[in-house]
């Protein structure tokens, strides 16, 4: 048996979306060594090897994640949902309270010195909880007290435990579980009050952030500067402006891999802005790859959810595959200044070992539903 065949005998589920994972990583490894030494000469002494080394590795341990994540039959995950929210909720009130702050934000915990974002994790459990509870609960799904209420509380206390340290990805993830709730049936009236009580709780963290403000557990000074950046600065503040003419530079086909000049002048083009640098390099047809990649993603995923017999298995996939595109949407609008800056990263492609070992894992989710749908047909 070829290499090749032993490969694809090894590698089940879809192989579009095998071919996605496997070009955003060969995107991230090049985007990540050319635009690494703003953050190299910040971190590391300008070494550049040793930062591209590390991005492999974790990059590699991701791919292992998504391999063995999609050995596991996705209706595993159900008996994990429950566990894993509730481990996460103190994780995240530890986190707010006596996480490392980088960059002004309370996101980081570390745990006998390996740093990781908590939120991430919350992500993928609290996307599992409502797919898991969803399935279970379809008989009496009109139901608030049996239905509706068991679903509301974990989504409400988890967003809010994310919104005052990140509060694009609270928003991101609000959204993806009343789209799910949407597809599951609840009642359109409860999904009203849903969104009522967020724009509540959203309201009141507001309220901490201006009345005590020496707590600096709600960032209301950074959301108001970047919105006000957005809406009277044409330019969109520096990190934008200088994405902007990155991507200008780079024309149709780009100045070519490793070729980028504004990587010198650019903050963070390794994880926020790393859109903007990928434009530089390759160009509007680089950028729009990366675009038709996330889209295609959200589309064979739309097709599982036609074909799968199980609904878990429906809410499960197109919960995920909607929170890595959305999110990869958001990112590009913040390198091309559509929208205002939100810090998050691009799924996948962007250096960080806690963004891309979750993408991995909720990845190899996604195969696991197509494993078992292609078994059937």
């Amino acid at each position: 048996m070829s290499l090749g065949n032993r490969i694809a005998a090894e590698l089940r589920g879809d192989r579009t979306i095998w071919m996605i994972v496997a070009v955003l990583s060969l995107f991230s490894i090049l985007a990540v060594f050319s635009s690494s030494g703003w953050e190299a000469w910040r971190t590391r002494g300008g070494n550049t090897t040793g930062m591209i080394i590390a991005h492999i590795v974790k990059l590699a341990f991701g791919l292992f994640l998504v391999y063995l994540c999609h050995l596991i039959h996705y209706r595993r995950y159900q008996q994990f949902a429950r566990p894993v929210l509730l481990l996460t909720i103190p994780l995240l009130i530890f986190t707010l309270f006596f996480g490392a702050n980088i960059n002004d934000a309370n996101r980081w915990l570390s745990i006998a010195g390996i740093s990781f974002q908590p939120s991430e994790m919350a992500k993928i459990a609290l996307i599992v909880y409502v797919a898991r509870a969803l399935t279970l609960k379809q008989d009496y799904i009109s139901s608030f007290r049996q239905a509706f209420f068991p679903i509301i509380i974990p989504v409400v206390l988890v967003c809010g435990l994310i919104a005052p340290s990140n509060l694009s990805t609270a928003m991101i993830l609000f959204a993806t579980c009343i789209l799910l709730m949407f597809m599951g049936r609840v009642s359109g009236q409860y999904i009203v009050m849903m969104m009522v009580l967020g724009a509540m709780v959203f309201t009141i963290l507001v309220g901490i952030g201006k009345i005590y403000p020496e707590l600096d557990l709600v960032r209301v000074n950074t959301w108001e500067k970047r919105v006000e950046t957005f809406l009277h600065d044409e330019d969109g503040g520096y990190q934008v402006q200088q994405a902007k003419i990155a991507i200008a530079k780079g024309g149709i086909f780009g100045n070519g891999p490793g070729n980028s000049m504004m990587r010198h002048y650019l903050p963070y083009c390794n994880a926020d802005f790393i859109y903007a640098i990928i434009c530089e390099e390759y160009g509007l047809v680089g950028g729009t790859i990366i675009l038709a990649l996330y889209v295609l993603l959200f589309l064979r995923n739309v097709r599982l959810v036609t074909q799968s017999p199980k609904a878990f298995g429906a809410f499960l996939a197109i919960g995920l595959s909607l929170m890595l595109t959305v999110q990869a949407l958001a990112n590009m609008a913040v390198n091309l200044n559509l929208v205002p800056a939100t810090g998050l990263t691009l799924p996948l492609v962007s250096m960080g070992g806690t963004s891309v070992m979750f993408s991995c894992i909720s990845l190899g989710m996604i195969l696991s539903v197509s494993k078992y749908i292609e078994g059937l047909e």
